[in-house]
């Protein structure tokens, strides 16, 4: 029985992990698509491009750290 349960707490644990990670990695892309819809584009489309990569200089190292302490939340390194 000790030993079922410990199974039973094992599987418990990954599966926290895993819906931790799925929500960090969710999180990560809601704020990238949040900052970007946030743009108030203006001018030609290269100056808007300059725009859009600018704010995604800004963005994307934040998503990146989010998706990394998912996976290593998760023991995936």
């Amino acid at each position: 029985l000790r030993k079922r349960l410990g199974e039973m707490a094992e599987q418990m644990q990954g599966a926290q992990k895993v819906a931790w990670a799925d929500n960090a990695i969710k999180l990560a892309a809601d704020l990238t698509v949040a900052g970007v819809n946030r743009l108030n584009l203006q001018g030609n489309a290269e100056q808007q491009a300059v725009e859009i990569r600018d704010a995604i200089r800004l963005l994307f190292p934040e998503a990146v750290i989010l998706v990394r302490e998912a996976r290593e939340g998760f023991g995936a390194n």
